[in-house]
């Protein structure tokens, strides 16, 4: 009984080390810490990306209104790492085709990607699983 029981607690202890591989799912943004301020999600709108096993794809959600589709990626996760790469958007931006390394975390039903964009200012994003 007793190896069983270590058996257990020794599976359990291995799984609270595994890293997921994909980020597969819908997330939506909670709010970041930009160059040390702390900011909210928007209340106007919602911001949400929807990943697969490779891609994402950002959309901007307001009542009564169709999804807007605003951005999309490639993304890779190496150990606690996330590489991503915008490779499309409807506004001016100095990130596209520029690959980010992000530090990624997953917290309870919380993704957190942290990281010094090219500009050198740093971001901690917080995007919160949809059901």
């Amino acid at each position: 009984m007793k190896k069983i029981a270590a058996s257990f607690l020794l599976i359990i202890l291995l799984s609270s080390f595994y890293q997921t591989n994909t980020l597969k799912g819908k997330w939506e943004y909670a709010g970041d810490i930009f160059n040390g301020k702390k900011e909210g999600a928007p209340t106007e709108y919602t911001l949400q990306r929807k990943y697969n096993n490779e891609h994402y794809e950002a959309s901007l959600l307001e009542k009564g209104s169709k999804p807007e589709k605003y951005e999309t990626g490639d993304y890779s996760l190496n150990a606690d790492t996330c590489l991503e790469t915008q490779t499309w958007t409807n506004q001016e931006s100095k990130l596209l085709n520029i690959t980010i390394h992000y530090h990624y975390e997953i917290r309870n039903d919380t993704l957190i990607l942290s990281g010094i964009l090219p500009n050198g200012r740093s971001v901690e994003e917080y995007w919160k699983r949809v059901k």
